[in-house]
């Protein structure tokens, strides 16, 4: 609804823009002589009234956000391609919000979302915390996480869908444990964010499951980004003692330690094995092929988008929170020769 429209009319009519609201949208007395008044200058303004009513009585801009930190990584592909297979039946149409990996930005996308830009928005974030989360409950319009995120008093109103990446890096690290892989370097993202956190978790537990000594001095933060990985290991292969194997993060962080890795004329795996984390299409594609663990991203987008349409239905759920199980994809590049 253009306001300023409204007071257009309450100006030519002489009424209030509260009583052009309500003889547009049909809701709440308005005289029958001052409606048909209304109705007359509306359409001199070439205003359309029964779309108007219509946008009033539905609420409905029949679209979403799709609000990602990062729109370089391929990992969300994935998951917009699942997100519109879900929105496309249902009519909707997909508004990408770059968060840029900053609150401030997400804050952004959340007012966006309260301006009723879109009916409803699916939130990626490295990092949810009490600052943009007391924000999203302050919504009324439906939201669905990628993280879970649980607050402390428990009156939390959106959902979330997402897949175990704690687990994830636990599988990955294990792989390499079960081959007798002691010596094992682990390139995450920032731990002080809700994310990097929970992966460094995943990795550290396994080692400390194993009887393993996790090696700080091979334990590195980075963004996630091929350039993090590959400026890590380029560092890490300076040093004499090198780890048997590398854990990273996600998959663009597995490649730049393999462009490191080839820089430096070390073998993979016989010199130095490396898992990755989000199975990209990349990861079958690069030399040696990429162990990964895939964290089912297109899946993640599907649920997300149909969680979304329920809500906005009215259809009724039990639950607010769907988890994924990642699953280890092997490749070459992990497995160390006999």
């Amino acid at each position: 609804m253009d306001n300023n429209t409204i007071y257009h009319i309450a100006e030519r009519v002489g009424v209030s823009p509260s009583t052009v609201s309500r003889a547009l949208s049909g809701r709440g007395y308005c005289g029958q002589k001052t409606k048909s008044r209304i109705l007359a200058a509306a359409k001199e303004m070439n205003y359309a009234p029964v779309s108007a009513a219509q946008i009033l009585k539905m609420r409905q801009t029949k679209k979403i956000i799709f609000a990602v930190p990062d729109i370089c990584n391929p990992f969300y592909f994935d998951m917009i391609n699942g997100i519109n297979q879900v929105l496309e039946e249902h009519g909707y149409l997909m508004i990408l919000f770059y968060t840029k990996h900053s609150l401030k930005e997400e804050l952004k996308a959340i007012q966006n979302l309260k301006e009723k830009v879109a009916d409803g928005m699916i939130m990626v974030s490295f990092n949810f915390n009490e600052e943009n989360i007391e924000a999203i409950n302050a919504v009324q319009a439906p939201v669905v996480l990628t993280n879970k995120y649980v607050s402390p008093e428990g009156e939390d109103r959106f959902d979330y869908v997402y897949t175990d990446t704690y687990h994830g890096i636990k599988l990955g690290t294990e792989h390499l444990i079960a081959q007798g892989i002691e010596r094992i370097g682990y390139i995450g993202g920032n731990s002080s964010e809700q994310t990097g956190y929970q992966r460094l978790c995943g990795f550290r537990d396994a080692m400390e499951k194993a009887g393993l000594p996790v090696l700080y001095d091979y334990v590195a933060e980075s963004d996630y980004t091929e350039n993090g990985g590959y400026t890590t290991a380029k560092f890490w292969l300076q040093r004499s003692e090198l780890p048997q194997a590398i854990v990273a993060a996600n998959d663009l962080l597995a490649i730049g330690v393999m462009k490191a890795c080839e820089e430096a004329a070390l073998r993979i795996p016989e010199d130095i094995a490396i898992v990755g984390m989000d199975n990209l299409d990349i990861a079958s594609r690069v030399h040696p092929k990429l162990t990964s663990v895939s964290l089912v991203q297109e899946e993640i987008g599907r649920r997300s988008a149909q969680v979304l349409m329920d809500r906005l239905q009215g259809i009724p759920r039990e639950e607010g929170e769907i988890k994924l199980m990642p699953r280890l994809v092997v490749r070459h590049s992990s497995i160390r020769p006999g």
